[in-house]
């Protein structure tokens, strides 16, 4: 399996294209601000061609250049239902310094709009997509409709079992935030014991920022994890 990817520009969020190998269709997941150029790029020099994007959630740094990445290709993009009002304006209900920043630097009305084909993931969907099964863990806390996707492949050279795009469920050390507009920290708990816990020690986790990790590096580090499986 091919995965590969860079940190856009702005927050640093993880753009990451997955495929069977080069010069075949792939999949993008959280193409987010200033990713746009970098994304052909990388899709040129491995022959690539999406057949899907995939969104582990709708705030505006994962998906800012969704629209003209699907509108490029001619593809879907794939959020779970109750993330989906988010690509209305992903802008709504940010702190407004923060909107100010982006629309000064990027500009708003001129820029967004929502996805042509929009499609909603669901708990537990199978999605045969670019050659690749993909299985969707609805993981809410960070978002209400936080999701992550389940490969059972992993990277060329990598000796593991599976992978995992953890998008901000996850980080290496951490977890994603939960006090933001559609956070809830219970539910994040819930999530990391029901949807994180179960899976093996030899899960690569590719995060939504920050390095790659493994399953079980954070269930000896990871202090979030270690309250999860106490209950707390």
């Amino acid at each position: 399996m091919l995965v590969t990817g860079f940190p856009s520009a702005v927050f640093g969020t993880n753009c990451y294209v997955v495929a069977t190998g080069t010069g075949t269709e792939c999949l993008v997941v959280d193409p987010g601000i200033e990713v746009v150029e970098p994304l052909r790029d990388l899709l040129a020099e491995h022959r690539l061609r999406p057949a899907a994007v995939l969104l582990t959630h709708g705030h505006i740094d994962h998906v800012y250049s969704v629209t003209p990445v699907c509108g490029a290709h001619g593809v879907a993009a794939y959020v779970h239902a109750d993330d989906a009002y988010r690509l209305v304006d992903p802008l709504a209900g940010l702190d407004p310094g923060l909107v100010g920043m982006l629309e000064q630097e990027f500009g708003r009305a001129a820029t967004w709009t929502a996805p042509d084909d929009v499609r909603a993931l669901a708990a537990g969907d199978r999605l045969a997509l670019a050659g690749l099964e993909v299985t969707v863990r609805h993981a809410p806390g960070h978002t209400e409709g936080s999701v992550m996707f389940g490969l059972p492949g992993v990277p060329e050279g990598v000796e593991l079992g599976s992978t995992l795009l953890a998008g901000d469920v996850l980080f290496a050390g951490s977890i994603g935030r939960t006090d933001l507009p559609g956070g809830d920290g219970a539910a994040m708990v819930r999530s990391l014991r029901e949807q994180v816990l179960p899976l093996d020690d030899d899960t690569l986790v590719l995060p939504g920022h920050g390095p790659a990790t493994t399953v079980g590096r954070e269930r000896r580090t990871n202090p979030y994890l270690a309250q999860a499986a106490a209950g707390r």
